[in-house]
């Protein structure tokens, strides 16, 4: 599965940016689409999951103000940010597992928010 993430920028406190993650693979095909996000010098964390029928789980710090959803038509994923802090600076990673359970990442896009 390949998949590509864009959307990422630089953007100002309380600010909005709508990642997409567009994936090779049919979402039929698709159990489970994740954005993780990674800060310089941490770990990378999750951020949001949905699931094949569209259950959703937020990290504590998102809650409230990001928003995943996916569409199939179009085999792609969204994370809409809004009310953006600088601490949700980091490079922001599309992930998704198959049924079969296969892992897929993509490269990652930069999300910058000024102070």
């Amino acid at each position: 599965v390949q998949l590509q993430a864009s959307g990422g920028g630089l953007v100002q406190t309380g600010g909005s940016l709508r990642l997409s993650c567009e994936t090779s693979e049919s979402t039929f095909r698709i159990a489970r689409f994740g954005w993780y996000r990674q800060a310089p010098g941490k770990e990378r964390e999750l951020v949001a999951i949905i699931s094949s029928g569209g259950i959703t789980t937020y990290a504590d710090s998102v809650k409230g103000r990001f928003t995943v959803s996916r569409d199939n038509a179009k085999n792609t994923m969204y994370l809409q940010m809004n009310s953006l802090k600088p601490e949700d600076t980091a490079v922001y990673y599309c992930q998704t597992q198959t049924w079969s359970g296969v892992n897929s990442w993509g490269k990652g896009t930069q999300v910058t928010v000024s102070s």
